[in-house]
């Protein structure tokens, strides 16, 4: 047994990776390991890192070297690194990091238990590196979201190949889990009390097209409905030359899909989205945009906008500036274009100025700010079914609405003495600020 093994886990990047980390923790507590909250004074830290972007990169290396300190100084025995990070740089990653005990890839999550204790024993370093398709994407997770929502990963990997994309280098081809096992997931999350799934993948509405050759997400959401529990389902990551009318319509017609769409577009100029290899052109981005709208009045959408990408001209992004104004999507993230090496668009000639980049992305994000302060104006009045998430004050709490997804939108307050975390009350808006609502409780759901 290993009671005495204290670990603890950073994870770092987005929803899928914060999946692999629940899977790691969750082989670590079945080989009685302990999880701590604290590296001080653990046995072992293991980073999950991402490597997407830079930013991404600097930020896991920065975690890195501040956890290799502690070791230094005595206060953690041994470092394990994993994730994106060391797949995409695996041949040099411990050369360049003599800190790091144990590096691991993307397929080698299921042998974190074995890694941690090589890490302990002080033998040599090692590299972990299974096929990237050897990791299993189910089995018993350690949530590091409050159990009353959670994420539900249906797909790994990705076949799209954008040009300034490295994730299908790093995650490996798209592959689906089987509709049996997301449904037996769901069942079991439910059971322990979640009440909302966060449906993700890199590509969700491709789901089922390498399994049952088609796609296959509308009749994936038919069965999730069914899940006794579950109230609300979020889905992250819509691609819109997948959306067909059928699935749009199963989602206008269910009453816990949420109204909510995550679709990353990038761009709206059909040369841009050609040289990005997006699927899809501008028309259909728009057109998809309109019937959703038109089937769901109250929808939601959430995309990111890249700027700056290789020999985008000021008309080109101009257009981009005018869909969004015309558009006025309620949720938008904007990045600047991010030159990374082994992606096809690193090596495109008229890489655009940082300068430029930067200036297209603080025009972009002042008209953000309007569209969101309307959108946000818009629900004074409304009375929407809110997810309390905790508790600033006595009687001050704040949650959730369909239009907010964990850690990335706005909250709901609202005054209550009785409400707790994960549950459901209904709130009438009487005041917004940015894209925070606040409301008076009507009543609290069972």
């Amino acid at each position: 047994m290993n009671e005495s093994v204290k670990v603890y886990l950073l994870p770092l990047g987005c929803a899928k990776n914060l999946c692999n980390a629940e899977l790691m923790l969750g082989h670590l507590v079945n080989a009685g390991m302990e999880l701590v909250e604290s590296p001080v004074g653990a046995d072992v830290a293991v980073v999950n890192t991402c490597g997407f972007i830079e930013s991404a990169k600097t930020e896991a290396i920065e975690a890195i070297l501040e956890l290799a300190e502690l070791k230094q100084q005595g206060d953690l025995r041994a470092l394990v690194v994993t994730g994106c990070l060391t797949q995409r740089y695996q041949e040099d990653f411990l050369n360049e990091l003599p800190e790091v005990d144990c590096a691991m890839g993307v397929g080698s999550g299921d042998d974190i238990v074995d890694a941690v204790l090589e890490a302990l024993n002080g033998g040599p370093r090692k590299a972990w590196f299974k096929p990237r398709e050897a990791n299993c994407l189910t089995g018993d997770r350690v949530l590091l979201t409050p159990e009353y929502a959670a994420y539900l990963r249906i797909a790994e990997g990705c076949d799209n190949k954008c040009a300034y994309c490295v994730i299908p280098d790093i995650r490996g081809a798209f592959r689906s889990v089987p509709m049996e096992d997301v449904i037996a997931e769901a069942e079991s999350l439910a059971a322990c009390g979640t009440k909302e799934v966060l449906v993700v993948a890199q590509d969700i509405t491709r789901y089922g097209l390498d399994l049952y050759g088609k796609c296959s997400l509308a009749e994936l959401l038919r069965r999730l409905e069914k899940v006794e529990g579950i109230e609300w389902i979020r889905l992250h990551y819509l691609y819109p030359d997948e959306m067909p009318d059928e699935l749009l319509e199963v989602i206008a017609a269910s009453d816990k899909i949420l109204h909510y769409f995550d679709i990353p577009i990038q761009h709206i100029n059909d040369r841009v989205l050609r040289d990005m290899n997006r699927r899809g052109d501008g028309a259909l981005i728009r057109d998809r945009i309109r019937k959703l709208r038109e089937l769901m009045p109250d929808a939601v959408i959430r995309t990111s906008l890249i700027v700056g990408f290789p020999g985008e001209t000021e008309e080109e992004y101009q257009e981009l500036y005018d869909f969004l104004a015309e558009y006025r999507l309620e949720r938008v993230g904007i990045f600047c274009y991010s030159q990374e090496e082994s992606s096809k668009a690193a090596l495109m000639p008229d890489q655009v100025d940082e300068e430029i980049k930067e200036r297209r992305r603080a025009e972009l994000y002042a008209l953000q700010d309007e569209v969101m302060d309307e959108a946000s104006a818009r629900q004074i009045g409304r009375v929407l079914k809110v997810l309390c998430c905790g508790r600033e004050e006595e009687d001050q709490c704040f949650g959730r609405s369909y239009m907010d997804s964990i850690d990335i939108d706005g909250l709901v307050y609202f005054e209550s003495s009785t409400a707790r975390e994960g549950d459901f009350v209904t709130v009438k808006i009487t005041y917004a600020e940015g894209c925070d609502l606040y409301g008076t409780v009507l009543d609290q759901e069972d």
